[in-house]
């Protein structure tokens, strides 16, 4: 008796496994979900990163070596071509200024020598004991003796104060040399300034800029320099300034790249249209976008439904034939703006594309269950 319910309960679970293989067998294929060609309008793009700055800037540097005295402007301020920013006082060098003196005290003994054989030598010619040529000599050595003086004088006073006689307040007072707005002014009172020479660039004292005047100043790659063309608009966003975009103008492309990181990057430059509702501080990061090339109602798919041959590479999308399988079909590509891409060949509007990573509905709830 027990060997006959071990051999039924053997029985009913063979017939168990054989219906429920029988049931997997007999399931319809999975379906695939699919799509159809449309007619898009493609843009490509590349970013270019950089910052706007001043179209016209300029740094104003001392005539004279000495220290700021005063600072009578803030940065930001407007100013006018010709306004007193700050002034300095010169201090001379001690050495110097002795020796400057000295050659002055010299002058004025030879000077004095001079006025006196020429006074000596004038009587003598009005009474004709010396012929004109002997008193023309004497005369040019006494005017050149006063001549010799002023000059010295003129030495020792640019020494002691920066400038001789009137031209003093040119050389220590710092104006402005162009209307616009003071961006830094990097010294303060009491900070000793050198002028520019062929040794030394100079300190300093104030950089002025027109802000009404702004230029993006950015890099591209060189994998898209080429399709790039001055003139072309652009689009500029402002790491600053959130949901507004200002146009441009290219108007700069170098002639030649810099190597970053292993890539070589090509600078370049747009004009930027303001807006006077917003103020654009100079040195703000920006992003360009460039259109480097647009296609307008072009036959397109999306870049999700492509798929890729391993040993080719070649590009292909399943289409759904009469007999509700998929055929495979190479596909040539054209302009892609990352998410939709041009189909040049290979699929029509009323194929029915395969989205090879997307099953039906109902086979979803077959496999949960």
């Amino acid at each position: 008796m027990k060997k006959i319910i071990i051999f039924g309960g053997i029985a009913l679970a063979l017939i168990a496994v054989l219906v429920w293989f029988g049931k997997k067998n007999s399931a319809s294929p999975i379906e695939y979900e699919t799509e159809k060609a449309f007619k898009a309008t493609i843009i490509k793009k590349s970013i270019a990163t950089g910052k706007v700055t001043p179209l016209e800037e300029i740094e104003i540097k001392p005539q004279i070596t000495g220290i700021i005295d005063k600072i009578l402007l803030l940065e930001g301020t407007k100013v006018k071509k010709g306004d007193l920013i700050a002034t300095v006082r010169v201090v001379p060098n001690e050495q110097s200024l002795i020796s400057a003196k000295g050659r002055v005290d010299n002058i004025k003994i030879g000077l004095n020598n001079s006025n006196v054989s020429y006074k000596r030598n004038k009587n003598l010619f009005e009474k004709g004991v010396i012929s004109r040529a002997e008193y023309e000599a004497i005369e040019l050595t006494y005017n050149q003796a006063k001549q010799n003086l002023t000059n010295a004088q003129n030495d020792y006073l640019i020494i002691k104060k920066g400038s001789s006689g009137s031209g003093a307040s040119a050389n220590t007072n710092i104006i402005a040399q162009m209307s616009g707005t003071i961006l830094e002014i990097p010294v303060k009172e009491g900070d000793q300034v050198i002028q520019s020479n062929n040794f030394n660039a100079g300190t300093t004292i104030a950089s002025i800029a027109d802000m009404s005047k702004m230029i993006f100043e950015g890099k591209v790659d060189e994998s898209e320099v080429g399709k790039l063309v001055n003139g072309t608009k652009i689009e500029i966003s402002l790491g600053a300034i959130e949901n507004k975009k200002f146009p441009a103008v290219l108007n700069f492309i170098a002639p030649k790249g810099t190597e970053e990181a292993g890539a070589v990057q090509f600078k370049i430059k747009a004009d930027v249209l303001l807006d006077d509702e917003y103020f654009i501080r100079a040195g703000y990061s920006a992003n360009a976008e460039i259109v480097l090339e647009r296609k307008d109602s072009v036959l397109s798919i999306k870049e999700s439904l492509l798929q890729f041959d391993r040993k080719t590479e070649k590009p292909f999308v399943e289409i759904k034939n009469v007999e509700g399988k998929f055929d495979k079909k190479d596909v040539k590509l054209g302009t892609s703006d990352g998410v939709n891409v041009e189909i040049l060949e290979g699929v029509t509007k009323e194929d029915e594309i395969k989205i090879w990573n997307k099953t039906s509905k109902e086979d979803d709830e077959k496999e949960d269950n």
